[in-house]
């Protein structure tokens, strides 16, 4: 493994483990998913392990590891001078399309876009640090090969992915759960690698969480509550969101290997703050 690359990785991994711990530590430990009543907890839960640490968190060591050229952003979903509409359109279409392959416990607008609020500030961090984060670093560590270094990226990635889940409660934290969770980690990968855009990739992964937010409301006859507009939980899915700020001393991308033209600067970079 590269020096550089080596570097980077060790950074990706504590940031892995400060946010896995994090998670423990607010939710896992205490059952704080079990807790309907649990209001304070799950608002810690989500802006301490997933806002501050998973996404902010995320986007510093991100910010870091490429401006001091130990990581290349094309790997990490940035890459592009803005975010890809029709890469988010497929992301949606594809999501929905699982959503509704499952089941779909509810066909309401309203219902999905209020689930879809609810767990989007925990998929912008699971895919912040486990793709654009382990993945973006540790593509450069399997070699030139576009394809290899991806595979190897995505399986590594779907494995702390999976892993993850044992700082949560029940039912997350069981073998066959990690294992399932993996799997989808493993779809998640391919997407990412293959549309090179985090904003997509986010809109992908949010649906098998929205799936699993309406099963739990139609099973306790729930559904009713998210009939009309939920504004915390979508204003916590718009500050949840990674910016885009442009700041002229960020590094350009580098062409993928293999590749002889000229890459121009775009100017563009992560946020040096919050979103």
């Amino acid at each position: 493994m590269p020096a550089k690359v080596r570097k980077a990785t060790i950074w990706a991994f504590a940031l892995y483990l400060v946010w896995t711990a994090a998670t423990w530590l607010l939710e896992g430990r205490i059952h704080t998913l079990l807790r309907p009543e649990a209001g304070g907890d799950r608002l810690a839960y989500v802006v301490i392990a997933n806002l501050v640490i998973g996404t902010v968190g995320a986007l510093l060591v991100l910010r870091f590891t490429l401006s001091s050229g130990d990581a290349t952003r094309e790997y990490t979903g940035f890459g592009r001078r803005s975010p890809s509409m029709s890469w988010i359109a497929v992301g949606v279409a594809l999501g929905l399309a699982l959503y509704f392959a499952q089941g779909a416990p509810s066909t309401n607008p309203m219902v999905i876009l209020n689930a879809y609020a609810q767990v989007f500030a925990v998929s912008v961090a699971k895919v912040l640090v486990c793709w654009a984060l382990m993945g973006g670093v540790l593509k450069g560590a399997f070699g030139r090969s576009r394809w290899v270094s991806a595979a190897g990226a995505t399986m590594v990635a779907s494995v702390t992915f999976g892993i993850y889940h044992i700082a949560h409660s029940p039912p997350f934290n069981t073998i066959s759960m990690v294992v399932l969770l993996t799997v989808v980690g493993l779809l998640t990968g391919a997407f990412f690698f293959a549309s090179r855009d985090i904003y997509a990739t986010i809109a992908f992964h949010n649906f098998p969480g929205v799936y699993g937010v309406v099963q739990a409301l139609a099973a306790a006859d729930k559904l009713g509550g998210f009939a009309a507009p939920q504004v915390p939980l979508l204003a916590t899915a718009i500050v949840s969101l990674p910016g885009r700020r442009r700041h002229a001393d960020y590094p350009p991308a580098t062409p993928a290997a293999g590749k002889h033209s000229p890459v121009k600067a775009s100017g563009q970079s992560l946020p040096k703050e919050a979103p």
